[in-house]
This record gives structure tokens, C-alpha cells and sequence, in this order.
């Protein structure tokens, strides 16, 4: 029997195992987790009850297959979940499928809004155009965008950076009021400084002339029209948060005869003078433990895998070392008031606002992003009907102010920026905090990744070697992304194909997964 070494129990790395031992009796698998937890940066942390989603995932994929795999380890919701009850509110239930207020392993239904709030005022994510954003914007600024629109619509930049990719897109103006600001504060960049690539993925197919054909659409009632990822209205959510599926996964792989080890941190990758990988090193409780194997699939990040390779050129070497990344801390504070009026008409419990996450556009605060847990499901808080349950996230570097601040001095300070923002009218709001950091969790494209081909080519020529994965390709993949990177790389491996190019394109293609009907 061949042995699979699978470094990272995250998305991918537990996709691939538990799609290895779903599809073959041929395999050992092993699976090494650094850390003692499921899920990698889609983890869910629980704090007295109350769940906190690390960065916050939605389970939506333009991909059947990952749909599939979804449904089949967490069936949709049968019924309507508590807050839908209590509120009267209607969402989607699908037939048969289980009731989450007597099942825990089953997937909500929940609504997107995610929304900017920049000069006090809430403006839609993506921005729309609509009455309340010429309201927010004023006549002016809103004449002011459109001609700025339509200049970058007719003369278009040659796109050598991320500024250029924007100012296309949305033009000038709506680019240095929604992009330019909250860019630099994400990646501790400025977007001309940055490759357009990361815009290509994460915004693919995105720009006011696809918002405009969305409106049109849904005026029209065009049931052939295009959705663009960024402007779905409903996703999958479990339960419990994004790390109960990992969890759930975790534990049938172990049903399967998998074996996953935490607390293991892999340090070295052995390759003989055939350029074959034969085995790893990794360090648990202070020992050092060795491993031979077959094929390696690793999810770790680049720069760590070649730090751990032996024989590997200076180039190289040097390319991997310079990949930067983007580290961030979270805050989950516990409210009795957030000062955030629920102006829709979305009904919520005590009339909340109804977002899942806002995007903070402030400049005199160091604050990226708000999650408000009660809405993205009303079972991460422990008591849903008397309090609020946030999460103040913070882009950082390792080492950094930031990441250097004890636990109490970071809460104290998120905190601070509520107060400042007069989201809290003062300190007695505030009932409990917990803080969380997460290293690598954006790899950034800049520095040494223009060369990023150059490293690819290079792990390539290690023929067992199989990359997948966010850090593990170093590319800013969706949860969908990573799995499809695993579900390639398991095809490859039991068709005993060692051409790596179907791995790496996935989430590079234009139209892989841009839009659906």
C-alpha cells in the first residue's frame, strides 16, 4: 500500500484526504497539523459559548461538484433555523433536509449583505447604484463619479498594478473613495504597488457595468442573466461556523482509517538524488519524528516548504523567502448595543443591522472589518436575544504594533475605535472580549511574486510533490478554490498523472469561476 504524507488539515489539505480515501483502498493516508485544530484559517474558535468565524466564509461555489461535496457532509436546512422562527422570516428550506434547532450538522441558509460604511454612512458592497447611494454621496459627488466612469470606461489604463485594475473598473473617483484607502490598510500596500492579479481573482468579472446589467436584470426579471460572485444575495453557512465542516470531515476521514496527527509541525522534506521526495521531518512536543512516503501533498506555505527542502538553488531559494504575506487579529467583543440603526427591511432580532460583515472605510481608525456573528447564524451566540456578538478584525505583519500588543491592550484598543466611531455609546456596552491571531492568512502579491512561475516550475520538477491550496500555491483562493486545487491533485494522483498545470489554473482562468446562469 502507498503512503500519502498530507501536510495542513486545512480546506484542502483534508479535501484531498478524505477524497483519496473515498476513491481508493490503495493509499495510507497521513495528515500533519501544525497547530490542534481543523480547518486551517477557516476555523471556528469558541469563547463561553459564543462561536467566532475567523474572517468569515461564505459557502457559495459556481462549482456542482464542491456543492455536491458540501451537501453530502452538511445537508442543507429543512426548516428554518431560530432567528428565521422567532422573526417570521422566510428563506430558502430544501425538502427533507434536517431542522436545525434538533440537528447540529446541517448547513443554514442565510442572506448576504456586506456593506461599507464610510463617512457614517452605508454604502452597498460592491457599490450599487441606487437611490440611497446618490442619497449617501450626494448630487455632486455622485456627477463627479459618473464622469470620472465614463473617462475610464473610454480610456482605458494599461493595467500594471492594482490601482490601474480598479480605476478601470469603477473609474477614479468611486476608486479613491471605496479601493484606494482600505487597500493600503489590507495589505500595508498601496494598490499601484500591487499586481492587478489579486483583483483578477477576487473581483473577476466585477466592474459598474456588470452591477448595471444586475440591476437591469432583476428590473426585467431576465432569468438568463450572469450572477458575478461578488453580488450573490443568499450562501450556505454551518451551523455551527465554517470549522464545524472541517471538524466533520475530519472525523469521517478518521472513520475511513485515516490518520491525522496535530501538533506537528513538518520542518524538513527529504527528496533523493532523483529529485523524488521519500519522506518528511516534523517536530510534536519537542521530539522529532520521521515519516517515509509515497506522494506529498502539501498546503503549507511556499516559503516554509522550500526552507524544508534540501538541494534547492539560490534562486529559488531567495524567491520563496521574499513571498510576502498579510497576518491579521481579531477582537470578539460582546455587546449589550451597537449603535448601528437597521435601516433596511430585513428583519432582525432587536432590530440589529442586518449584515454580515462591514467593510470599515475610516481613516482614523485602524480597523478593516466588522462581523456581526448574530447574522451569519443565530447559533454562534450564546445568548442571541440579549446580546451582540462582534468581530473587530485588524490587517497586521507578524511582529508588527499590531501583533505585538498583549491580548488586554488590543482588546482595549478595538474597543477605543468603537467608542470613536460612537458604534457603542460607552465602556458599559461592552459585556466580554477574546482575541485571536492569524498568521499568513493572505498571501500577498508583491515583492519576489513576480517570480512566482519561476518557484512554480521549480516544485513542478518534484514529481510526487502535489501544491494545493491558499498558501500553498501562495494564491488568494476561496474555500471552493482550495478544495478544487485537492479534487485535481487526487485525480492526478490515482490517474498517475504527474502533469501539475491542472492544479495551478484553477481560479486563474477567466471563466472558471466568474459567473453561472
Amino acid at each position: 500500500m502507498k503512503k500519502i504524507l498530507i501536510i495542513g488539515a486545512g480546506p484542502a489539505g483534508l479535501t484531498a484526504g478524505y477524497e483519496l480515501l473515498k476513491k481508493s483502498r490503495d493509499y495510507e493516508i497521513t495528515i500533519f497539523e501544525e497547530s490542534n485544530y481543523m480547518g486551517g484559517i477557516s476555523r471556528t474558535v469558541n469563547y463561553k459559548n459564543n462561536r467566532m468565524d475567523m474572517g468569515g466564509h461564505r459557502f457559495f461555489s459556481k462549482v456542482q461538484e464542491v456543492n455536491d461535496w458540501w451537501q453530502n457532509l452538511m445537508p442543507k436546512q429543512g426548516a428554518l433555523p431560530l432567528d428565521d422562527k422567532i422573526l417570521n422570516r422566510t428563506s430558502t428550506i430544501n425538502p427533507g433536509g434536517p431542522d436545525p434547532d434538533k440537528i447540529d450538522r446541517v448547513m443554514l441558509i442565510r442572506n448576504r449583505l456586506s456593506r461599507i460604511l464610510f463617512n457614517g454612512k452605508f454604502f452597498d458592497y460592491p457599490v450599487s447604484l441606487k437611490l440611497d447611494t446618490i442619497k449617501n454621496m450626494g448630487l455632486i459627488t455622485t456627477f463627479i463619479a459618473g464622469l470620472s466612469y465614463i473617462k475610464s470606461a473610454i480610456f482605458k489604463r494599461p493595467e500594471n498594478s492594482l490601482e490601474d485594475f480598479y480605476i478601470n473598473r469603477f473609474g477614479k473617483k468611486l476608486y479613491s473613495m471605496f479601493f484606494e484607502n482600505y487597500t493600503f490598510n489590507l495589505w500595508g500596500r498601496h494598490p499601484r504597488n500591487i499586481s492587478p492579479e489579486w483583483g483578477a481573482q477576487r473581483v473577476k468579472g466585477l466592474s459598474i457595468s456588470a452591477i448595471i446589467k444586475d440591476i437591469f436584470g432583476k428590473i426585467f426579471n431576465v432569468k438568463s442573466r450572469k450572477i458575478e460572485t461578488s453580488l450573490i444575495e443568499e450562501f450556505a453557512y454551518p451551523k455551527l461556523g465554517p470549522g464545524q465542516l472541517w471538524e466533520i470531515t475530519a472525523d469521517e476521514i478518521l472513520k475511513m482509517g485515516g490518520k491525522i496527527i496535530t501538533g506537528a509541525k513538518v520542518i524538513k522534506l527529504i527528496k533523493n538524488e532523483q529529485n523524488i521526495l521519500i519522506g518528511l521531518e516534523y517536530e510534536k512536543d519537542g521530539n522529532i519524528f520521521n515519516e517515509s512516503g509515497n506522494f506529498v501533498i502539501s498546503s503549507m506555505p511556499l516559503k516554509d516548504l522550500i526552507s524544508g527542502l534540501n538541494d534547492v538553488p539560490e534562486n529559488i531559494y531567495k524567491i520563496a523567502a521574499g513571498l510576502p504575506y498579510r497576518d491579521y487579529m481579531t477582537a470578539g467583543v460582546l455587546l449589550k448595543h451597537l449603535n448601528l440603526k437597521n435601516q433596511t427591511k430585513i428583519k432582525t432580532i432587536n432590530n440589529i443591522t442586518p449584515d454580515n460583515w462591514i467593510y470599515v472605510h475610516d481613516k482614523t481608525v485602524k480597523m478593516g472589518r466588522i462581523q456581526i456573528f448574530n447574522n451569519w447564524s443565530p447559533y454562534l451566540v450564546n445568548d442571541i436575544n440579549n446580546t451582540i456578538w462582534i468581530g473587530l478584525e485588524y490587517f497586521c505583519n507578524e511582529g508588527d504594533e499590531l501583533w505585538s500588543m498583549s491580548n488586554e491592550n488590543f482588546a482595549k484598543m478595538a474597543i477605543n475605535e468603537l467608542l470613536k466611531m460612537n458604534l457603542i455609546n460607552n465602556l458599559n456596552d461592552v459585556l466580554d472580549s477574546h482575541v485571536e491571531r492569524v498568521k499568513k492568512a493572505y498571501p500577498a502579491y508583491f515583492d519576489t511574486y513576480e517570480n512566482i512561475n519561476e518557484l512554480r516550475n521549480y516544485l513542478d520538477g518534484i514529481k510526487n510533490l502535489f501544491c494545493i491550496g491558499r498558501n500553498g500555491q501562495h494564491r488568494y483562493n476561496n474555500i471552493d478554490h482550495s478544495m478544487c486545487t485537492a479534487f485535481e491533485a487526487v485525480k492526478n494522483i490515482l490517474a498517475g498523472n504527474f502533469d501539475k498545470s491542472n492544479i495551478w489554473s484553477v481560479n486563474t482562468e477567466k471563466e472558471y469561476h466568474e459567473t453561472k446562469n
